[in-house]
């Protein structure tokens, strides 16, 4: 036995294993079912370091090209393939067509094209679902065609799986890998394609956007080349847009470029980014009708706009003047500004949906639990899963969000829409605190908002959601509503429907100002209550079973007042209380 561990601690592989074991079966099957442990281990986290990695080389990539064949070398390695492949779709021809390969010795497959539902990757960009084969040729469930087939069998190969690009809800293309041999793909390697093929559809879009910015400034450097300014201007703006600048730096360099103060507003009036010493008393909020720069006043006012949005406006002041190569570098401003406003737009509702579709996922229970963890490590790499607390907020979803305060905010590990209502996981120790926090939202805005936990990252969410609905709508029933409260807030009403109940917290939750100052002070307030209310509230009768002054029993009421606060002795406090005092005599 100590010989089998030392080859363990040492990754010695099964043959030794075996070896080392002799007869002894148990043991021997025993070291072998840890060593596949091991190896399944040490696999999932280079799949995962790999991951990291791609997503950092794709984030850094800048030419279309480029990244293409990137993303189809890392599918290849990732996999262990002998070919991989990626095709684009072709909305005018309603086809996809080979973009980039690796592996590939074959030049009639390089310059293949796939009808929708011809083949395998046909039906992947028809279906938007992945497939897989271990033996494509053999394989029926595929409508093959001659010229495809022709194609595959000059490649020489047998074994394919296929995954869709998906943006947005846009089919962008399809991801491939595959062998010369016969090979059935598990489970893990489709969702290994399916992770990668996720973070290269978002790459291949952003960087389409850049060129896309990069092609518009281009040609808004060719309509306006008459001057050395002019091409200085377009350089600028191209650097700060290729290099991932925001509007704050388009700002700074038209304000240093002409000489001028620039505020930048969104489309109703607030300020986006500020350059220079702007005279705020002098600035035109109203935007120009146009993209065509005007004068308002002693300022120069021109719409950002993008898809026929208008996304905000240029406020160009400090200059009595602007020449005509000046006006038309402030409408190149302008138009980068745009493109810059509208791709961050983008970029934040796709990381809102990519959020939305985890969160479903979880809180659905029927995802794989491991591909759930891989995908919540690359959306929120840096926050802590192992204390979760749910919150369901039923109501305005954007004025929950707008209202968010700071530190809760930088608590949130997904939101997003769940049957209805806003969900929210915040890494939170305690749901108590987590509701204090929510409290002024609710108030502010109306909604009612219910939290539980905390629990672990993966199933006791879903139970945890569940609670958290059933408080709800609890909460709208009672007359709670624009309110935000955990289970125990609810005294007995929180209790009913929970799925499980921890009854000590609830009656330290209940009780526990007083069951503290009794532990302090060696009093017996708990039990001057349960005399309280078995006497029917009569601080008289309540004198009389304890065998003390009435005075006495009224002082040692407003000290429980002074404890509990103000209402304690209203029905719905009183029942939460005789509720709490049982279970605490219940509990011994």
């Amino acid at each position: 036995m100590e010989e089998l561990l030392r080859l363990l601690a040492e990754g010695a592989p099964g043959s030794e294993l075996a070896r080392a074991a002799g007869e002894d079966a148990v043991a021997r099957d025993l070291a072998l079912r840890i060593r596949a442990g091991i190896d399944a281990s040490k696999k999932r986290e280079a799949e995962l370091s790999a991951l990291v990695d791609v997503a950092r080389e794709l984030a850094s990539a800048r030419d279309p090209g480029g990244v293409l064949d990137t993303i189809v070398h890392r599918a290849r390695t990732l996999l262990g393939a002998d070919v991989a492949y990626l095709t684009l779709y072709d909305e005018a021809r309603g086809d996809t067509y080979m973009r980039a390969t690796d592996g590939s010795v074959s030049a009639a497959f390089q310059q293949v094209r796939l009808p929708l539902g011809a083949g395998l990757g046909g039906l992947v960009a028809e279906t938007h679902k992945p497939y897989w084969t271990a033996d494509y040729p053999a394989d029926q469930r595929f409508r093959h065609t001659s010229h495809i087939d022709h194609a595959v069998g000059e490649e020489g190969l047998v074994a394919i799986l296929g995954t869709p690009l998906i943006v947005d809800g846009a089919f962008v293309g399809v991801l491939f890998a595959s062998n010369r041999t016969r090979r059935p793909f598990s489970r893990e390697e489709v969702s290994l394609l399916g992770s990668l093929a996720a973070l290269a559809a978002v790459t291949i879009v952003q960087v389409r956007a850049a060129a896309e910015t990069a092609a518009a400034l281009d040609q808004l450097s060719e309509a306006h080349a008459g001057t050395e300014h002019a091409a200085a201007a377009h350089d600028r703006f191209a650097d700060i847009v290729l290099s991932g600048g925001d509007v704050d730096a388009i700002a700074a360099a038209l304000a240093e470029l002409l000489d001028v103060w620039v505020v930048l507003v969104d489309a109703v009036g607030n300020e986006l980014a500020v350059a220079g010493s702007p005279d705020r008393s002098a600035v035109p909020w109203q935007e120009s009708e146009s993209g065509r720069l005007t004068r308002i006043g002693d300022c120069w006012v021109v719409a950002a706009t993008a898809k026929r949005e208008r996304l905000g406006a240029l406020v160009i002041g400090g200059v009595d003047d602007l020449s005509g190569a000046d006006q038309r570098i402030v409408e190149r401003a302008a138009v980068v500004t745009a493109l810059v406003l509208l791709f961050r737009r983008q970029a934040a509702e796709q990381a809102q949906r990519a959020q939305a579709d985890l969160l479903s996922d979880v809180l659905s229970g029927n995802a794989d639990a491991r591909a759930l963890t891989d995908r919540l490590r690359l959306l929120s790499p840096s926050r802590r899963h192992d204390h979760l607390v749910v919150a369901v907020c039923r109501g305005d979803h954007s004025a929950v969000r707008a209202r968010m305060p700071a530190p809760l905010e930088s608590r949130l590990v997904l939101s997003g829409p769940y049957a209805g209502d806003l969900v929210l996981l915040l890494a939170a120790p305690d749901p108590v605190s987590a509701a204090r926090g929510l409290a002024d939202v609710a108030k502010r805005t109306g909604v009612t908002i219910a939290v539980t936990g905390p629990v672990a990252w993966g199933a006791p969410l879903v139970e945890a959601h569940r609670q958290a609905a059933r408080l709800t709508t609890t909460m709208v029933r009672l007359g709670r509503g624009g309110e935000s409260a955990t289970p125990d807030d609810l005294g007995v009403a929180g209790l009913v429907g929970a799925g499980e109940v921890d009854v000590r917290a609830h009656v330290e939750h209940v009780l526990g100002s007083v069951l503290q100052y009794d532990a302090q002070r060696g009093t017996d307030l708990v039990g001057t209550l349960q005399a309280y209310f078995a006497a029917g509230q009569s601080p008289t009768r309540a004198a009389t079973a304890l065998h003390i002054h009435p005075n006495t029993v009224q002082q040692r009421l407003d000290r429980i007042s002074a404890l509990l606060g103000d209402g304690w002795q209203q029905p719905d406090r009183a029942l939460d209380l005789q509720v709490a005092l049982r279970l605490h005599a219940a509990l011994g």
